[in-house]
């Protein structure tokens, strides 16, 4: 028997919460259920996908114009509908998107002229949308900025804060503690309880300017490598699947997919060999 079949919901015994930490589950995979979706609109939803990947800066008028050069003929609602359920948003800013909640206290953007020589001195996140064949779910993950190792990451299927918390704690587990954390300022990255796991930690806070999605150039550069040399040439039948997947190809993108920017060396063996080099 699975482990998540053994949760049983029942107002007599232990919460829910506290059976999947007595079984080791996330409730987010507990919870997840396909999303129920036509094909037309998955069909779209992977082209504005790959539109956004190409050209990052396009809103929603640009977008409703190259969907209809690609054979999508929709109106600007529906992209605009779209693009907020797969949580992506043009690089330049349209009117009134900078305002902040009143609530998230702001932090500046530290990576600026900032050279970054080792390991763990910055590491940086960013959540992406995964199409499944009968639905789709996101993707968060966490690198480290000098290797371009992944050093932790999640799937969900919803936007909210504990899946990216629960890969924050999975990266201060096995690799210590940054200097520095960027994000950009999505609500899941400026809400209380993440922020929070930063500051109790000793971290200090960066986030990308809004609308600047090349403030987190090399997260947005492993989401093009993923997606190209991944998600795109299959067609996840269930999360089950896209984890198992997506975790062999994270395996070998850090363990044997060399970088071109990192003179052709593998993240992990810049982020191993830095530090061995400086205790020699």
């Amino acid at each position: 028997m699975q482990r998540r079949e053994m949760i049983a919901p029942t107002t007599k015994g232990p919460s829910l919460r506290r059976q999947c930490v007595l079984l080791s589950l996330h409730r987010s995979g507990l919870a997840y259920q396909p999303v129920p979706a036509d094909a037309g609109e998955l069909a779209l939803m992977r082209e504005i996908d790959r539109i956004h990947l190409e050209w990052p800066f396009y809103g929603s008028r640009r977008m409703v114009v190259e969907l209809g050069r690609r054979g999508h003929h929709v109106n600007r609602k529906r992209v605009q509908r779209l693009m907020r359920v797969m949580g992506l948003e043009a690089m330049a800013p349209g009117p009134a998107t900078s305002r902040p909640r009143k609530q998230d206290k702001k932090y500046p953007y530290l990576l600026r002229g900032l050279e970054v020589t080792r390991p763990n001195q910055v590491w940086a996140t960013d959540i992406t949308y995964i199409p499944l064949r009968h639905g789709f779910v996101y993707l968060v993950a966490i690198i480290d900025w000098y290797s371009r190792k992944v050093l932790s990451w999640r799937l969900s299927n919803t936007l909210d804060t504990p899946f990216c918390i629960e890969a924050l704690e999975e990266a201060f587990t096995r690799f210590g503690r940054p200097e520095i954390f960027n994000s950009d300022q999505g609500c899941q990255f400026t809400a209380e309880d993440f922020t929070q796991s930063l500051l109790d930690a000793g971290v200090a806070i960066s986030r990308d300017g809004k609308g600047r999605c090349l403030d987190n150039v090399f997260v947005e550069r492993l989401w093009r490598s993923l997606k190209y040399e991944e998600v795109y040439l299959k067609g996840y039948d269930s999360i089950a699947e896209a984890r198992r997947e997506i975790a062999i190809y994270l395996a070998f993108f850090n363990e044997k997919r060399p970088h071109q920017s990192l003179g052709y060396q593998t993240p992990d063996e810049l982020f191993t060999e830095e530090p061995m080099r400086k205790a020699a």
